[in-house]
């Protein structure tokens, strides 16, 4: 498998470029040799000289067209929506073809991708279609707090929906098998409710009994080391002081609020369960910031250095 990282640009109007060119530059020579950026060179030398820096980006670019590059910063562009999901494409099968080792992904902006046609609801979305995978979930990963999640962008009511014995079970396995992977021997995973204090005996709904706690005894029946459902006004805590390695939340609020409250700069957005490895940074395009040379990539950072670690834990069990 490739050592190779590969990261995408995000829309072109973004803070993505600026992100990508400063994470890059701030590298040693070894990783940046082990990096490629999937983007337009135009927008990246773009970023390059609102940053101020002094590097040579096009060894480590892989250059693909965009009418009229530069595109103005900041503005929603169904041109950009188009490079953004071309970049992304690029990067998927040049990971499919073992050229790289894992996808990091700087922001995206919906809207705009879904002016050019690209009809997703975001990046985990996009990612299963062009691999052709059944399922993928969003985990999000800090230093004190990781969760995955059983549904994400759905509403609240298709996420009550969703939360099926069988999905909440495939949630449970996908989650073990990447922590193990990431190097826990033994994870403890905790399954939160989905119903204030898990529906307190059927007095507010009967979820959490009837769909989701089935789903924690079949994963403890296989050896998974899961508790739940434990109601979800506590078990973040309990998660953040020590108790539980990851958490399951049932839909997308509710694992990201905990998450951005306490690492809102340092959280990685993983993607498990896909047929290539991919992680990304956990916050939007910024477009009131973009082309100002400011935006903080430190989250990209985090983003990349996950990266590496998965691709080293591959090279391990290879």
């Amino acid at each position: 498998m490739s050592n190779i990282i590969g990261i995408t640009m995000g829309d072109p109007c973004g803070v993505g470029p600026e992100i990508a060119v400063r994470a890059l530059s701030e590298m040693s020579s070894a990783d940046r040799a082990q990096t490629r950026i999937y983007g337009n060179l135009t927008t990246l030398e773009a970023a390059r000289s609102a940053l101020g820096l002094d590097i040579d980006l096009a060894p480590h670019v892989v250059d693909l067209p965009i009418k009229d590059a530069p595109l103005p910063w900041g503005q929603l562009s169904a041109v950009a929506g188009d490079a953004a999901f071309r970049f992304i494409e690029k990067a998927v099968r040049d990971a499919e073809a073992g050229a790289i080792g894992c996808i990091v992904t700087a922001p995206i902006n919906k809207e705009a991708l879904n002016l050019a046609g690209h009809h997703y609801d975001g990046h985990t979305g996009m990612l299963r279609s062009l691999t052709g995978s059944k399922a993928a979930y969003m985990l999000l990963a800090s230093e004190r707090l990781k969760v995955i999640h059983v549904s994400t962008h759905v509403s609240l009511q298709e996420a009550i929906r969703r939360a099926t014995t069988e999905r909440v079970l495939a949630t449970i396995r996908a989650g073990d098998a990447h922590l193990k992977r990431t190097g826990y021997a033994a994870p403890r995973i905790a399954v939160a409710g989905i119903n204030p204090h898990c529906g307190e005996n059927g007095l507010f709904g009967t979820e959490d009994d009837d769909q989701i706690a089935p789903a924690v005894a079949a994963a403890r029946a296989e050896g998974i080391d899961v508790y739940g459902p434990i109601s979800a006004d506590t078990v973040f805590y309990r998660a953040y002081s020590g108790a539980f390695d990851l958490i399951v939340a049932q839909y997308h609020d509710q694992g990201h609020i905990p998450i951005k409250l306490v690492a809102f700069d340092t959280a990685v957005n993983v993607s498990v369960d896909l047929p290539i490895d991919r992680t990304s940074v956990d916050h939007g395009t910024a477009f009131d910031i973009a082309g100002k040379g400011i935006a903080d990539h430190g989250n990209m950072n985090s983003a990349i250095a996950y990266a590496r670690k998965l691709v080293a834990g591959s090279a391990k069990q290879g």
